[in-house]
């Protein structure tokens, strides 16, 4: 059996923790995590997914009779352990100022997750609209139900609509887990702060790509390969990076973007414009208008 020199790599593996944690001041005092968990979160989005669809995405041997028990069971379940995950959030996030309590922490957490629970109901609508749009923007889907079961773009909005919430609810390290949660399963990338209307539709969807900042309008339609990106990035007056300002795209009603477009930078694509395959645009496009590689339609030349 071969030997390794497990007790040196445990030394130096300490060491590096201990450097980082002094560059970053993070506490060496003894105790239990202080950051949120990506395990604990994914069986919470399995226990949401299931309260929100209980006949579709709850467990196999659901009943009729037994739907509104189930509901209430795992909601309570899952919001119990999200509080807990918040909790950690606030406390991290605050955790140089000296004036918060353990109180103001758990205060602040239980009002995020109360806030995010009486929001489900909202949730659940926005995305049978969504569902809804998929079945009739697809010809090849049979049912809603198919459409709820299997399509990939279908589960990146279930986590995206979560992931909202929390992130407008002042949990932004929470959403971004759940984001990239359902990025890795999918190849979807939507930032938790992008606002989607509703009956949004993202067919086939691997490589799509929805920045922080873009504001999508309610029936539209994105394929495989779409970039709502930004097209530059400002800096401070120390060359740092200037968070949050607006930099993604404004999409308005009814567009459609077909497969492989980029769009960049705070531009608007006016209400019930196509957008072609594969178009370079970094700059607003009118109301109906259509996008090609080699032409604008309907107003000047491309």
């Amino acid at each position: 059996m071969a030997e390794f020199d497990i007790e040196g790599v445990v030394r130096a593996l300490h060491e590096a923790r201990a450097d980082w944690r002094a560059t970053h001041r993070r506490s060496r005092e003894p105790g239990g995590r202080e950051l949120p968990s990506r395990t604990a979160l994914a069986a919470i989005l399995e226990q949401l997914q299931g309260a929100l669809f209980p006949m579709r995405l709850g467990p196999p041997e659901l009943r009729h009779d037994g739907e509104d028990f189930y509901v209430g069971y795992t909601l309570e379940t899952a919001l119990q352990a999200l509080l807990e995950q918040a909790r950690l959030e606030v406390s991290h996030a605050l955790r140089h100022d000296e004036t918060v309590t353990h109180a103001d922490v758990q205060g602040r957490a239980e009002s995020a997750v109360r806030a995010f629970a009486a929001q489900l109901p909202q949730i659940r609508r926005l995305l049978d609209s969504d569902v809804q749009a998929a079945f009739q923007g697809d010809p090849a889907a049979r049912s809603v139900d198919e459409v709820l079961l299997c399509y990939p773009g279908v589960l990146a909005l279930i986590h995206h609509r979560l992931a909202h919430a929390l992130y407008g609810l002042g949990l932004p390290l929470l959403a971004r887990i759940v984001a990239e949660q359902s990025h890795a399963a999918t190849g979807i990338d939507i930032h938790p702060g992008a606002q989607i209307g509703a009956a949004f539709f993202i067919d086939h969807g691997t490589g799509v790509v929805i920045g922080e900042t873009a504001i999508i309008g309610e029936r539209v339609r994105l394929y495989q390969a779409v970039t709502l990106g930004a097209k530059r990035f400002p800096t401070d007056e120390n060359g740092a990076l200037r968070k949050g300002l607006p930099r993604h795209p404004v999409v308005e009603d009814d567009v459609v973007i077909y497969a492989g477009a980029t769009i960049l930078g705070r531009v608007t694509i006016g209400r019930g414009a196509v957008i072609g395959g594969n178009v370079w645009v970094i700059d607003d496009v009118p109301p109906g208008a259509s996008v090609t590689q080699a032409t604008l339609r309907n107003g000047a030349a491309a």
